[in-house]
């Protein structure tokens, strides 16, 4: 098939491959982008996790904790500006909001757009405030936490990052637990522990693992055992766990939690802007 420049530029922005590289690519993938990246990793390609396509959402991650800390709400609002963002208009209508959510338990953002704030529901809040700053705004994702250990709020300086951290016990020291959700916002780890991986990822990850060794011209059976010892290194950089701390690289998370008598980590939710709409 054809294969247009336009699409060529698109997956090299994608992927950060030579522009002979993605041509070849798209043509073994039938213009396939996600098959033509698969294809540029299996041939031992760095390939950049950013999406050309991505929209460059502004706005704020605002979260709420209770008192105990066993309550906790984590809600992200988009602008089309950052302009707009630092408004403290906006800001304020942004913190009623999450208010409303932490107060109403709201799970999701199609219950929090129906409760009502100072006499209109929050949808309608949107629309008047769409109709006065002139930008499309929105809330995107809206999350709830309630537990029986322990939990950890932390939004990255500027808000387009957050973390809420859940602790599988009483957490004393919330050093040590802001330490972990600084790890999350920062590492972005897949999961906390393997069991948490996707099954299909983790079989893809081994193809390419596998397939990247045979291009290298080792035999079948080294690759195979080559593949397992990278994929202990995908889990390595992508199991919150089992990452290296970032603080200290010579421990892993769950070695720096235990030396402290700090709980395990038991889930965690990593909200920034634009990447969960």
């Amino acid at each position: 098939m054809s294969i247009s420049a336009a699409d060529v530029k698109k997956l090299r922005d994608m992927t950060g491959a030579g522009m002979m590289d993605c041509k070849k690519a798209l043509a073994e993938a039938d213009g396939d982008f996600d098959q033509a990246v698969e294809y540029l990793r299996k041939k031992g390609q760095q390939v950049s996790e950013k999406r050309a396509d991505r929209e460059a959402n502004q706005g704020l991650i605002l979260s709420r904790i209770s008192d105990d800390k066993k309550k906790a709400v984590m809600m992200e609002i988009n602008c089309e500006t950052d302009f707009v963002a630092r408004n403290e208009e906006f800001q304020n209508d942004a913190e009623s909001f999450l208010n409303a959510a932490f107060e109403n338990d709201t799970e999701n953002t199609k219950d929090l757009l129906s409760i009502e704030v100072d006499g209109l529901t929050i949808e309608k809040h949107l629309e008047e405030m769409v109709g006065k700053i002139g930008e499309k705004i929105e809330i995107n994702n809206v999350v709830l936490i309630t537990t029986d250990g322990t939990l950890i709020s932390y939004i990255h300086p500027g808000n387009q990052l957050g973390v809420l951290a859940e602790f599988d016990g009483d957490l004393t020291d919330a050093e040590i637990g802001k330490d972990v959700a600084m790890q999350v916002a920062a590492m972005k780890p897949l999961s906390v522990t393997r069991d948490g991986v996707d099954s299909t990822l983790v079989e893809k990850e081994l193809e390419i693992a596998k397939d990247q060794l045979l291009n290298e011209g080792k035999p079948e059976h080294i690759a195979e055992q080559a593949a397992k010892g990278k994929l202990r290194r995908f889990y390595e950089e992508r199991v919150l766990l089992e990452q290296k701390f970032v603080k200290d690289n010579s421990v892993s998370v769950k070695d720096y939690l235990e030396q402290n008598g700090a709980p395990l980590v038991k889930s965690f939710h990593r909200l920034q802007l634009g990447e969960n709409a």
